[in-house]
């Protein structure tokens, strides 16, 4: 790692993640190189390793942030402790992930990749972030569902975050996959991911109305 000032260092990865956001936003992942990304920062592609060792690495990055903007929103979330109900908190915690299609699509399609070739403080880092967001949706459980067991709350995480995972795909289908489906005699029904993720977290929280703490 060069010489400098936390600040300057932090100032340098974060031009090295948004370049990579920038590139994947048209590009895919296997097209996204460090030569590619330093040609939208001001230093070389040399340089690049000093802050990261892969690219892999600033996509795990980059991930890292997103699940940092969503944890920061849920425990906003948490400290309002305005009046919920079951429908009301799936409704926002379904238009939470909706403006976050870069990390549902980064999670969906390259997450093993970008953990396997990452280093283990890298990994680390990402942990950490990915375990904060985990104990925001649980600090939102207590708060709006205080019926609700320490096991059910650990039912509703393992199920959840699993599921963030597939809401992408099943979310996203281009033209090619349509008539695919179409040759295949499928009927598929369009779902946004807000209307997916509002139906699974409504299921997932059930029907006892007792676990809702206010109206």
């Amino acid at each position: 790692m060069p010489k400098g000032s936390p600040e300057l260092t932090q100032a340098r990865r974060d031009e090295i993640i948004n370049a990579c956001a920038h590139l994947y936003e048209t590009m895919c992942f296997c097209d996204v190189t460090i030569k590619e990304i330093a040609k939208f920062t001001s230093f070389t592609r040399p340089s690049i390793y000093n802050y990261f060792h892969t690219k892999e690495e600033i996509f795990l990055a980059l991930l890292q942030r997103e699940y940092d903007g969503w944890a920061d929103e849920l425990r906003e979330l948490a400290r309002t402790k305005r009046a919920l109900s079951r429908a009301g908190f799936a409704r926002i915690l379904a238009r939470s992930l909706e403006k976050r299609p870069r990390m549902l699509k980064l999670l969906s399609m390259n997450h093993y990749e970008m953990e396997a070739n990452s280093s283990p403080e890298r990994l680390a880092e990402f942990k950490a972030a990915y375990g904060r967001t985990m104990m925001a949706v649980n600090t939102c459980l207590e708060i709006y569902f205080p019926a609700m067991t320490e096991a059910e709350r650990d039912g509703f995480i393992f199920a959840f975050f699993p599921f963030l995972f597939g809401i992408y795909p099943y979310t996203t289908v281009t033209d090619k996959q349509k008539v695919a489906m179409e040759r295949a005699g499928m009927h598929f029904h369009f779902m946004t991911p807000y209307e997916m993720t509002y139906n699974t977290v409504m299921r997932l929280l059930g029907t006892d109305e007792k676990k809702d703490k206010r109206r």
